[in-house]
């Protein structure tokens, strides 16, 4: 591939990995109005249930989402370096593998500790 399009490709990937993040945004932000209005201290336990598993499988979703444009993100980045003549953006992206190896492992992490506090709001443990 040319320059050109690995550029693109690379740019087409982290819009993946951000547009990835709208749906559990907006789960959270309507967990997190409700729980703060005290809705879920009188719900039913069969509603907390429910949002309990739709903010986990819009979370896991997008987790999966983020997880495989890195991916292939760190293949794209081999490709970078293969360039015979690269500009200085393709070379300072083909150097990133550290951050981008680091945005895997927060994306995960985050995930985890947030869904943890959506348990803490939803139930009140």
């Amino acid at each position: 591939m040319e320059e050109k399009s690995l550029l693109k490709q690379w740019n087409q990937m982290r819009s993946q990995i951000i547009q990835s993040q709208v749906a559990p945004a907006l789960v959270l932000i309507g967990i997190m109005v409700l729980a703060s209005l005290g809705v879920f201290e009188d719900a039913a336990d069969s509603a907390k249930y429910l949002t309990l598993g739709v903010a986990a499988i819009t979370g896991i979703l997008a987790t999966i989402s983020q997880y495989a444009a890195v991916r292939e993100g760190e293949a794209l980045l081999v490709d970078l370096r293969r360039l015979a003549t690269p500009s200085a953006l393709s070379a300072k992206i083909a150097d990133s593998r550290g951050l981008l190896s680091l945005s895997a492992i927060t994306i995960v992490l985050f995930d985890i500790a947030m869904f943890a506090l959506v348990v803490w709001a939803v139930l009140g443990a």
